[in-house]
């Protein structure tokens, strides 16, 4: 496929996945995007534990308003089945360093709100990322940026991936 053609594969597909992804709100007539659900910290672990996805706190806590702690309390669901997913296709062994806690930048697509992720930083996931996903350039902290068909992006930072969840799959 010529460069072109996988540019507006990748973009209709996005297109697809947008308008998948909307509903039409009850009686109303309104389309609307839907609403991500929120899990508890107690759910995300035992369904990233049972997936086989590990994580570590440098505080051994999962305190949410403590920057030491890794916490995944407000993770959306969407969030905790892209990690799956990406563990079940990359075949890696994934260690989850950061979450929903404070201390990471702000913004809509934020750790706060749940579309995040940090992933310890292993050979096979760099061999993963770096291989199956479109390098689209660095961000403005210098940060490696690659992006799966799903939308999903993973910035390489010093110590981790930064991974933002827009959608479920990796």
């Amino acid at each position: 496929m010529t460069t072109l053609g996988t540019t507006l594969h990748r973009h209709l597909r996005r297109i697809g996945i947008v308008l998948a992804g909307l509903l039409l709100t009850a009686g109303t007539g309104v389309l609307a995007a839907p609403t991500a659900s929120a899990v508890s910290q107690s759910s995300a672990a035992s369904q990233l534990s049972a997936a086989g996805i590990s994580w570590v706190s440098s505080g051994g806590c999962t305190d949410r308003y403590n920057s030491s702690c890794t916490s995944f309390e407000g993770i959306r669901q969407a969030t905790i089945d892209g990690a799956i997913t990406l563990k079940n296709a990359s075949g890696c062994a994934l260690t989850i360093t950061g979450g929903t806690e404070t201390g990471h930048s702000s913004g809509t697509y934020s750790h706060w709100n749940g579309y995040k992720l940090d992933f310890r930083i292993t050979t096979c996931l760099n061999n993963w990322v770096t291989g199956h996903y479109a390098y689209i350039g660095t961000r403005s902290d210098g940060a490696a940026m690659y992006q799966a068909a799903s939308g999903n992006v993973y910035a390489k930072e010093g110590s981790h991936w930064d991974v933002t969840y827009y959608s479920c799959g990796c």
